[in-house]
């Protein structure tokens, strides 16, 4: 005779920000009498800080655990049953069930759902070339990552570093090593660092990059990693030069962790992360769900999806789908693509679209960018800063904005991030009434001066 169980059981896959997120809130929702949890985490570490990461390896954080928002522990007390070092190995769509497996075991057992959250995460991306996977060589994307890199600079007797890749990992992950006595070249496909941002502002981050004592290499393109007698890494080779290595890191960039969904025929998007609904419910499945890095979102500038992985995200997807599944109702509308860095006292933001991103979806645009500073000119420490804004061609409508400066400059972007969301135009924006005095702003922040002349260039070309 076949029972019902008396409670629905939860099933996640994942213990980061977005698993453990949906995990906390269904259960503040639903008590364990009405809901169990199960949660499967292959790491030893849950609801952590991934973006910190860099700042822990170059020792700006100097204890782990500073990274970790939740332990396991706390997890469990609260009536989730985690079960660390445990990866999920296949999904039974039909049969409602997933097959787990003991990393340190191998003892493979099934468990059942009502409701499943898949909640996988992002890969570093590890080029297709001889040499990708020897010792010494190293993505950055979890805890255990940031460890076994941390292992393996306290082994190593040499002090140089080659960071594979310029994006948001590698720039900060270059600044990482610097700052614990490496020599480091960082070797780039691109034109200049940063390719969320357009050419002509990553070559401010190129500068402050060099300042910095880093070696940038652009428009080189890896062919191999080469190994030594012992078969750890000693040299990354592009088509015409070779760097001595003592410790590669990957900063190309990640992709979804979308193996076992792609396995069970769930849908992927144009760059492999998982579609969902608003509600962050798997699109055509009732009851799967899925967040964070594994997805793909709605860029509310575009009307594209996208892959876009951050935390600010994946805790928003998961406190959405913890309130569904506990019951209640909530929706993550999409994103319009706000982001920021540093390297060393040099802040970078971004937020909505660049010009190529702006190409492609067949808009047509003006672009200013303008020279202020962090605070009134005559205040004492005011920097430079600048602001890159893109328009809408006749409608004026704000499409994106890129800044890079000194200390003040990074958060501005939030004031553009807010009208994009808004749907504003440049010539609206100029009106808004934001906070001034000398030792904050002048009197005319530089997003708004940014604004102004988007909006007179949309007027003088309309």
């Amino acid at each position: 005779m076949n029972m019902s169980r008396a409670r629905e059981r939860l099933v996640v896959i994942g213990g980061d920000a977005a698993g453990m997120s949906a995990a906390s809130q269904a259960r503040r929702l639903k008590g364990p009498d009405e809901l169990e949890i199960v949660a499967f985490e292959r790491g030893h570490f849950t609801s952590y800080s991934a973006c910190g990461i860099p700042y822990w390896v170059g020792g700006d954080v100097t204890d782990r655990d500073r990274l970790i928002a939740r332990t396991p522990e706390e997890h469990r007390a609260r009536g989730i049953d985690l079960r660390l070092r445990t990866e999920v190995t296949e999904l039974d769509l039909d049969g409602q069930r997933v097959r787990a497996r003991d990393v340190d075991t191998g003892e493979e057992s099934w468990t059942s759902y009502d409701d499943l959250v898949i909640a996988t995460g992002a890969r570093p991306i590890r080029p297709d070339m001889p040499g990708a996977d020897a010792p010494g060589v190293h993505g950055v994307q979890t805890l255990d990552d940031g460890q076994a890199l941390l292992d393996t600079l306290e082994r190593t007797r040499g002090r140089r570093a080659v960071v594979i890749g310029a994006g948001y990992i590698g720039v900060e992950m270059a600044e990482a090593l610097i700052n614990r006595g490496y020599e480091v070249t960082v070797v780039n496909r691109g034109s200049e660092p940063m390719s969320t941002l357009d050419p002509d502002m990553g070559r401010l981050v190129h500068e402050a990059m060099e300042g910095l004592g880093i070696t940038m290499v652009n428009d080189a393109e890896v062919t191999k990693i080469l190994t030594g007698g012992d078969g750890s890494v000693r040299a990354v080779v592009t088509e015409d030069r070779e760097f001595p290595a003592d410790v590669a890191v990957l900063g190309i960039g990640v992709r979804p962790e979308t193996a076992l969904a792609k396995a069970a025929g769930l849908p992927l998007g144009p760059h492999g992360g998982l579609l969902t609904d608003r509600s962050m419910r798997v699109r055509g499945h009732e009851n799967i769900w899925a967040g964070g890095d594994c997805v793909e979102v709605l860029d509310l500038v575009s009307g594209q999806d996208r892959h876009i992985p951050l935390g600010t995200h994946a805790n928003k997807h998961g406190q959405v789908i913890g309130t569904n599944v506990g019951g209640g109702y909530a929706t993550f509308p999409g994103v319009v693509g706000t982001a920021v860095s540093k390297v060393c006292d040099l802040e970078i933001a971004r937020t909505g679209l660049r010009e190529k991103d702006a190409h492609r979806v067949g808009l047509r645009f003006e672009s200013v960018t303008i020279e202020s500073t962090s605070r009134a000119g005559y205040y004492p420490n005011a920097s430079p800063m600048t602001v890159k804004m893109l328009a809408e061609h006749r409608t004026g409508r704000l499409l994106g904005v890129q800044i890079v400066g000194r200390e003040g400059a990074g958060k501005r972007v939030d004031i553009a991030a807010v009208a994009l969301t808004a749907g504003m135009t440049a010539e609206q924006m100029t009106a808004l009434d934001l906070g001034y005095a000398p030792p904050f702003s002048p009197v005319w922040d530089p997003v708004l001066v940014a604004a102004r002349k988007a909006a007179a260039k949309i007027r003088g070309t309309s």
